[in-house]
């Protein structure tokens, strides 16, 4: 691994079996490519990188966003940031943290099948596949773990232990790909909810998306910075109205409540934090605005 480069720019066109991939997880729209991206920064002495793999575009009809106060809410919403109103726009990126002894994969996105370019992203951040050493998982929803394994259905990153919690690996067991299960079944380790599953890296339990869905907290010295997952999905509707029901939710109670937490916590503390679905790169800050949020991006500096 070398140096921190600048991000870069590529184009792939969306493999034609991108939807049906999206169709067998929870996302209700279409993946849309992107150019690949590796930003690199610093979280006291560990090298960290935003990778791009996709974007996801959700029209704006109450099947993701809002179902519970309507379109011309939502549209409303969106008019007063000056965002298209007919579509939101999601990013699908990962994190990668480099420190002695561990590279640490958090995330994998759709993966090549959707046509994603996290491969070609953590080329640019000068790592190969067999260097990752852990992959941690926020949850098992299909733009999060469809990068685990390549076209052909091998294990993506031959020598990395992929962790994810307990609750969420048997949800995964039960609920998603039998071939994708089967594949990494040798490389899983699960770990119980708060565990600490890297040097400087601890799950932060976030149930409410999917049963065992986890943050995870990284640390070096005082600095400090949370992978929210899929707390938060829009840094537009989940940040601006953290009530609104989110359709991608497994319990959308549960989901509320930790979101209206969560951000109440980040915005209070002021901590950095990676949201991979927010525009890329993702890191940033959440600020109190209103009766809701908003989202100040922000790289350490």
């Amino acid at each position: 691994m070398k140096g921190m480069p600048v991000p870069i720019r590529a184009h792939r066109a969306i493999a034609p079996f991108a939807f049906a991939l999206l169709a067998a997880s929870p996302l209700l729209a279409g993946p849309a490519p992107a150019p690949a991206g590796a930003t690199g920064f610093t979280l006291g002495t560990l090298h960290l990188f935003a990778l791009r793999d996709m974007n996801n575009v959700v029209p704006n009809d109450a099947s993701v966003f809002g179902s519970d106060v309507g379109v011309p809410t939502v549209t409303k919403a969106l008019e007063q940031e000056h965002a298209p109103t007919d579509k939101i726009s999601l990013s699908v990126d990962a994190l990668l943290v480099a420190m002695p002894g561990h590279v640490v994969l958090l995330d994998t996105g759709l993966g090549p099948k959707a046509g994603g370019m996290l491969m070609t992203s953590l080329a640019a951040a000068h790592v190969k596949p067999d260097q990752v050493t852990d992959i941690l998982i926020t949850h098992s929803h299909g733009d999060h773990v469809g990068g685990l394994v390549t076209k052909d259905g091998t294990i993506a990153f031959p020598r990395a232990t992929i962790r994810m919690s307990a609750p969420e690996w048997a949800f995964m067991q039960a609920r998603g790909s039998k071939a994708l299960v089967d594949a990494i079944r040798p490389k899983v380790q699960a770990f119980k909810p708060g565990a600490e599953v890297a040097p400087g890296i601890t799950s932060i339990p976030l149930p409410g998306h999917t049963p065992g869905h986890s943050g995870y907290e990284i640390r070096s010295g005082a600095a400090h910075l949370l992978d929210i997952g899929d707390s938060a999905h829009s840094s537009i509707i989940s940040l601006g109205h953290p009530g609104w029901t989110i359709g991608y939710d497994n319990d959308a109670q549960q989901g509320r409540a930790n979101r209206e937490a969560l951000l109440a916590r980040l915005a209070a503390s002021h901590e950095r934090i990676f949201a991979p679905h927010f525009p890329y790169p993702g890191v940033g800050f959440v600020e109190k605005s209103g009766d809701g949020y908003r989202w100040a991006p922000a790289l350490p500096q």
